[in-house]
């Protein structure tokens, strides 16, 4: 038997309502509700009326704070009332919430005790803008990328159940993570697995961008199947004669409650989760009843939820996918400073449409960040060349390779942190064959306020031991431009990683031009030279910085801008190995198994001993905060570089010189 969900306000609490609600316009400033709220126990201590002013406030809090220090605001303001019912209902940390993403968990970390910290929200050493383990114990599960809270609540209920635990787990995940390929891993397995696992879908028909694909269409065909129009229509007519308006509003509730009735073959129903919905994800009586009907099911279920992205900031309804997140605003009108430069993602999008216009067999895949990779830029002139697969990193591979074997030259516009996911059809489906896939890895390096989970600090480690790839990074926009139109013309895979944001500023030619396959670009270089300098990508001005204070000391330095970190330019290293007292590498990546890496193996191949200092990122994940502020505090600065190197500048070393051409200026 179905729940009776729907709830009805006496005029007592309508009238609280509506004083609280009078109160709060009267004195916008005050809080008085959230400033109380310090664990998940007080909420459960309010009256429904408070309920809803708790929601408003904190509506408020996220709009003013967020306005300060960027972050998800659209996400947030979308599961306002059903974080409030599911911490109303259920007790963390005993329960276990699993965000899918987690980046709409602003709200439940209001309710849980950091509300004192909140406005330090993705500001160096303040809260991290996703769930973290290690910040509080409410935080049951860790994440930042989609897909993954069915497969980890499930492994949570699975280990409840065995140890006989009591505690619910709930997992909510965006109708956006069902594009997910790991979601339905994670179906096929729940209803042999567990008996008690209650999955949230919050459905507000957006990722980053509008949703796409099928079961965006599936979704929305449950919540506006024409076989419901004449329910809707002679059931009300009935209703509302037979008890009023009122009456009428609670037959919609029960009647969205009960649509599992006539939908006997939703999806979720065949693969043995018992589906309810769709409710309204605002309704926080409504929620409350049904969460408290669901907790005591002994069997898997399922709640539709429709929500609104951006719900009670007009700025972020008109403007969604602007909203879902995104730096400091104006908190009234939501305007922001447009960056005074094109971003790399613009140039590199503006650059691809060049390259369509010059090949036909061009096509753009973007894993649903067509906004992030500024494909949006790409999709309007080439619409029928332009490919949004969802969330499904691993299947946009596959599928560009499938494209190339017809011919076709795909460009996959994915960050270098989600690209990750793909590292076996990488291997197994691209390189294998040779195919010519591109990888247009965003965010290659740090992405600051994201933090650990966003930061692109591992695609050359995971890229270069794999055969047949090239693997390039640019100094400048010019040079990207340069890099995407010979991996155009070059018959196999390649990839190329690029940073978050702006460049320098250089203008980019009408016409890019090729680059030789594995050749660096000799910026510097001196008869005497002491230090030779392999710069990658947006290291390169650092590299130039390192050598102008060695020169106010009275030493030489070659500087190389390094443009591969695979293949490595062999000749002008071994060049340098033989004729300097110390190699010096800058990589924005980890220096495990990265680009310094590659230049000590070739150094030890060619049998030479030359020190190779080698600058980069520690053998951990790094903190979210601001890249220069970052870069300072982990030893990535020419400061850092010249210390390093002072051991091996004391006296001058017995070089191994040889007859070599000189390197090409």
């Amino acid at each position: 038997m179905l729940p009776l969900v729907f709830y009805v306000k006496t005029p007592l609490e309508k009238w609280m309502l509506e004083l609280s609600v009078w109160v709060s316009q009267l004195y916008p400033n005050m809080t008085q509700i959230l400033d109380a709220i310090s664990s998940p126990s007080d909420v459960k201590q309010l009256s429904l009326p408070q309920l809803e002013q708790l929601a408003s406030e904190i509506r408020e809090e996220l709009i003013t704070v967020l306005a300060k220090t960027g972050g998800h605001l659209g996400p947030n303001l979308g599961v306002v009332e059903l974080t409030i019912a599911m911490h109303y209902v259920f007790n963390t940390p005993e329960d276990h919430f699993v965000f899918d993403v987690s980046h709409q968990a602003y709200v439940h970390k209001l309710l849980t005790g950091r509300r004192q910290q909140f406005h330090t929200i993705r500001t160096p050493g303040g809260l991290n803008g996703f769930m973290l383990r290690t910040e509080s114990p409410h935080d049951s599960y860790g994440a930042g990328h989609a897909g993954t809270a069915l497969s980890a609540a499930l492994g949570m209920a699975v280990a409840r159940d065995r140890t006989g635990g009591k505690e619910h787990i709930v997992a909510l995940a965006g109708d956006a993570a069902f594009t997910c390929g790991i979601a339905y891993e994670a179906l096929n397995n729940i209803p042999h697995h567990t008996r008690r696992l209650i999955v949230v879908l919050n459905d507000n028909e957006w990722s980053i961008d509008k949703n796409v694909g099928a079961i965006a269409s599936y979704l929305n065909t449950i919540v506006t199947n024409p076989r419901f129009d004449y329910l809707h229509e002679s059931a009300g007519r009935f209703v509302e004669k037979l008890g009023g308006k009122i009456a009428l509003r609670m037959a919609r509730k029960a009647e969205e409650a009960a649509k599992s009735i006539f939908w006997p073959s939703v999806i979720f129903e065949e693969l043995g989760l018992k589906y309810y919905g769709p409710l309204d994800g605002h309704d926080i009586p409504t929620l409350i009843k049904t969460f408290e009907f669901l907790k005591a099911q002994n069997r898997p279920v399922l709640l539709h939820v429709l929500t609104q992205k951006g719900k009670g900031f007009e700025p972020a309804l008109q403007k969604q996918k602007k909203f879902h997140g995104l730096g400091p605003y104006d908190p009234e009108t939501g305007e922001t400073k447009p960056p005074a430069l094109r971003t790399y993602s613009e140039v590199f999008a503006d650059t691809l449409v060049k390259l369509a216009n010059m090949n036909p067999r061009v096509v753009a895949i973007t894993a649903a960040m067509p906004n992030g990779t500024a494909l949006d830029r790409f999709q309007p002139r080439h619409r029928d060349r332009y490919f949004d697969v969802g969330i499904a990193e691993e299947h946009a591979v596959i599928f560009a390779a499938g494209m190339a074997t017809k011919g076709y030259k795909p460009f996959c516009a994915i960050y270098s942190t989600f690209l990750q996911r793909s590292v076996d059809p990488i291997i197994h489906d691209v390189c294998l064959q040779n195919l010519p896939v591109v990888f247009c890895m965003d965010r290659g390096g740090l992405s600051g306020d994201d933090g650990p989970t966003h930061h692109g600090l591992f695609d050359i480690s995971y890229l270069r031991g794999i055969p047949n790839i090239i693997h390039m990074d640019p100094k400048d926009e010019d040079e990207l431009a340069d890099m995407l139109f010979t991996a155009m013309q070059y018959d196999g895979p390649a990839a190329i990683r690029y940073p978050r944001g702006t460049g320098p500023g250089t203008p980019v030619k009408d016409v890019p031009r090729a680059i030789t396959i594995g050749k660096g670009e000799l910026l510097q270089h001196g008869e005497n030279d002491r230090v030779a300098i392999f710069a990658l990508g947006a290291l390169v001005p650092m590299g130039l910085e390192v050598a102008r204070n060695l020169e106010g000391e009275g030493v030489s330095s070659a500087v190389i801008n390094a443009r591969f970190a695979k293949p490595l330019d062999v000749e002008l290293l071994e060049f340098f190995a033989r004729n300097v007292d110390v190699i010096l590498t800058l990589e924005d990546h980890v220096l495990m198994g990265g680009f310094g890496s590659a230049v000590l193996e070739e150094v030890s191949n060619l049998g030479l001993s030359t020190p190779v200092v080698r600058i980069g990122w520690p053998d951990h994940f790094i903190e979210h905060g601001k890249p220069d502020a970052l870069r300072e505090k982990y030893g990535i600065s020419a400061a850092a570089a010249i210390e390093k190197l002072r051991p091996y500048l004391v006296e001058p070393r017995m070089l191994q010189r040889v007859a070599l051409p000189p390197p090409r200026v």
